[in-house]
């Protein structure tokens, strides 16, 4: 083979890992450009789970053999069962080696597990080359061709070597993309999703909701005295205060599958399930309030709930049912309640999130009994969520209406 046709295998082979937009299309695609990169017929890319003591097949692409799967759940392999993974780990690198690929051929005297592994499955050979991540064995690619075609050569083995080491380079790439990804939807603090993560999931939630119904519930609490804890004992306090609280909530929140659990922003966290009943959100809720007031130097929390399992009206938009968990959180603070309030269930809530802006200032309202809105004014249209502003410790005079939206 040229070198002008493997450094196109190359590039082919980079850009396709480059163009995947999930593990398994990456896998794919590192498979089968180093298949056609070494002229097979078949590759598979492994994971060493080196605590287990087993190879974990992640993909196998090209002409599979019965019974083999594209994307297997269990295919292992003990790595005992291949002592050359072995001899090449704790001998040839140890020693100052470098991590060269092999071949091996059906025809080869001793019977490793992969010269069975190729007799059984009717291959010829194969050239298998160890994948290094960060100075470690990550795990491994293999390359086979069928009995009627030539064997791989040392060449060969050189350039699955090459082709290794861009599988790794595509792997760290991958890793740095999604460790990006968690930087943004998560919360640095408690390690909760984030409100851009949440505004991203109640957007598939109420899509969802639109298609099939499906119940789409929001919890929105307030943990109360965190400006007492850093004013008294300092932030670094309150932060594990926060810290704590972020770790019932994610309890809590393991009641209801596929709950989402962040913090968004401040002493404000939520909750966002799909599927789970309103009485059940509810339910988790009442623990959740309980919990809370069971933390040292919390003051518990202030806890609203909306659900498209009540009887909330209409839902023009996933902000409206932000707006309503936030009305009836507002109002659990108001009354001081040590359970939640749910909009729908409790009769000033639905006016509460569609009174006009003066009237359902946090700041007015946060300490105080809530304003009834006149009956001449009608809704208005639904603010981005968590745009009121954040809250005085104490009410304040009537100021200006609310400014504009925050970013989130």
């Amino acid at each position: 083979m040229g070198e002008d046709v493997r450094l196109r295998a190359v590039v082919a082979l980079a850009q396709g890992m480059a163009a995947a937009h999930t593990p398994r299309e990456f896998w794919r695609a590192a498979a089968l450009g180093s298949c056609d990169g070494l002229d097979g017929t078949f590759a598979a890319l492994s994971v060493w789970e080196r605590d287990l003591g087993r190879l974990k097949v992640l993909v196998n692409a090209g002409e599979r053999a019965a019974g083999e799967e594209e994307f297997p759940d269990s295919e292992t392999y003990p790595v005992h069962q291949f002592p050359e993974i072995t001899e090449f780990l704790h001998e040839q690198w140890a020693g100052g080696g470098e991590p060269d690929a092999w071949v091996e051929t059906a025809g080869d005297r001793v019977p490793t597990g992969r010269v069975t592994g190729l007799r059984k499955r009717g291959r010829g050979c194969c050239v298998v080359a160890p994948i290094v991540l960060h100075g470690r064995a990550w795990g491994e690619l293999y390359v086979a061709r069928p009995p009627e075609a030539k064997p791989f050569t040392r060449e060969d083995a050189d350039f699955a070597t090459v082709l290794a080491a861009v599988v790794a380079a595509g792997i760290a790439q991958a890793e740095r993309l999604e460790e990006v990804r968690k930087l943004a939807f998560t919360d640095p603090l408690t390690g909760l999703a984030n409100r851009r993560a949440v505004d991203t999931r109640l957007d598939e939630a109420i899509e969802r909701y639109r298609v099939d119904g499906s119940v789409v519930s929001l919890l929105v609490c307030d943990l109360n005295g965190l400006k007492r804890v850093n004013d008294t004992h300092g932030h670094a306090v309150g932060d594990r205060l926060l810290e704590r609280f972020g770790s019932v909530l994610s309890r809590c929140g393991a009641r209801l599958p596929g709950a989402l659990a962040a913090r968004l922003g401040g002493d404000e966290f939520c909750l966002l399930t799909v599927g789970p009943t309103a009485d059940e959100v509810v339910a988790v809720a009442e623990e959740l309030c309980v919990r809370a007031a069971e933390l040292e130097l919390g003051e518990g929390v202030a806890c609203g709930v909306a659900s498209t399992g009540d009887p909330i009206g209409p839902l023009r938009s996933a902000r409206r049912l932000f707006r309503l968990a936030d009305a009836a959180q507002y109002q659990a603070k108001a009354a001081r309640s040590a359970k939640p309030v749910v909009a729908g269930r409790d009769g000033t809530v639905i006016r509460l999130a569609d009174a006009p802006p003066g009237a359902r200032d946090r700041r007015r309202f946060r300490d105080a009994p809530p304003v009834e809105p006149p009956s001449s004014v009608g809704p208005l249209p639904d603010p981005l969520p968590g745009s009121l502003p954040e809250p005085s410790p104490g009410p304040l005079p009537d100021g200006p209406p609310e400014g504009p939206p925050r970013e989130p």
